[in-house]
């Protein structure tokens, strides 16, 4: 079992205290990539320190952890190359790609060289299709790579050395990769880049100026409300909008029921409105099992539903009546026409022991034919 040092209980605190109170396993996904960053893996370990320090089993910190392909379950190089073979990448060579490093390394998919410095995986998408092919070393992007040049940016890492992605900072280990992840930052020399996007990823706003298409009345330069701001402004047109409605006219039943004084009317039951409008599927079930809400029988113009089938016209019930006599019911006697005679026949003649001509059975031989 494995002991964190008192620095990663120290940025557990820190990372739990980021949340409310009542909310801190969503604190979980950053504390896996803290214990990652000791140990270059989630361990048994890892997932009982999570469990731990927020109050949860290990089953539940174990469905995280499983389920997001970033947090390692077993031993992790120092450096995870990952390439994407997905559609477009593959398409543009990316298999081709992966599997000049798989040759050249002798390792295959989540497989980890020996000296511990590579471990090589295949990705379904990195996101970076306008430059692909493309590989990331511990997710900094590698674009438009060759299998020569994969094959450079490994030889290089495994000598020590560091190479510069094509787009973002100066590389870092998997652990110190993790450390970011988990929400602290990089204290290294050259850790942040400044860089905008390439001209790959702008192709579509330059053909958008070439063309002249715009979303209309958009302004770039309209600032972003906070959630705050946004909440009070909508808060605001709902209280005009409701103030610009007019006032909806009483119905005509309820404005005579408004006129008409209070009566008497000798029930000892408090006066309520008789559930007419309801459907009788409602006034059944209510009627069958009452609620605070519903009618007591003895209110005035309450109307209690009853079980059966609704008042049928006469003529209704004679033409039932005539139709049915027309359809007699089946009986178990024979349809008609089925005549019984060739049933009866065969049936003696099998009790006998006899064919149809009076010859037995038994003498016949398996081709049909008499002896």
């Amino acid at each position: 079992m494995s002991t964190f040092t008192e620095e990663t209980r120290l940025r557990a605190r820190e990372i739990i205290a980021r949340y409310p109170a009542d909310r801190s396993r969503s604190a979980l996904l950053p504390l896996l990539h803290l214990v990652q960053s000791e140990e270059g893996y989630v361990s048994p370990a890892g997932v009982e320190f999570c469990a731990e320090v927020l109050g949860l089993n290990k089953a539940q910190v174990g469905a995280v952890a499983t389920f997001y392909t970033m947090y390692k379950r077993k031993p992790t190089g120092e450096y995870l190359v990952s390439v994407c073979t997905n559609t477009m990448c593959d398409v543009l060579g990316g298999q081709k790609v992966y599997d000049a490093l798989a040759e050249h390394l002798g390792v295959g998919h989540e497989e980890t060289t020996a000296d511990g410095k590579i471990t090589l995986e295949h990705a379904e998408c990195l996101a970076a299709c306008d430059y692909g092919p493309v590989m990331t070393v511990n997710y900094d992007f590698f674009d438009n790579v060759e299998p020569q040049g994969a094959l450079d940016v490994v030889e290089e890492l495994r000598a020590g050395g560091r190479p510069m992605p094509t787009r973002g900072a100066r590389l870092c280990t998997l652990k110190e990769m993790a450390v970011q992840l988990a929400g602290f930052a990089d204290e290294r020399d050259g850790a942040v880049a400044d860089g905008g996007p390439g001209e790959p990823s702008l192709r579509g706003l330059r053909l958008a100026e070439q063309h002249g298409v715009s979303v209309p009345g958009f302004d770039p330069k309209t600032p972003i409300r906070s959630k705050a701001e946004a909440d009070r402004a909508a808060a605001e047109a709902k209280a005009k909008a409701e103030a610009a409605k007019p006032a909806p006219a009483p119905e005509p039943a309820k404005a005579a029921e408004q006129a008409l004084p209070e009566a008497a009317t000798g029930s000892t039951a408090p006066d309520v409105k008789a559930p007419d409008a309801k459907s009788p599927q409602v006034r059944t079930a209510e009627t069958r099992q009452p609620d605070g809400a519903t009618a007591v029988p003895d209110a005035p113009g309450t109307k209690i539903p009853v079980d059966g089938p609704p008042p049928v016209p006469r003529d209704a019930q004679a033409a039932e009546a005539a139709g049915t006599a027309a359809n007699p019911p089946a009986g178990d006697g024979k349809p008609a026409g089925d005549a019984a005679g060739a049933q009866e026949r065969n049936l003696k003649e099998a009790e006998a022991g006899t064919g149809a001509d009076g010859a037995d059975p038994a003498d016949a031989n398996g081709s049909g034919v008499r002896k």
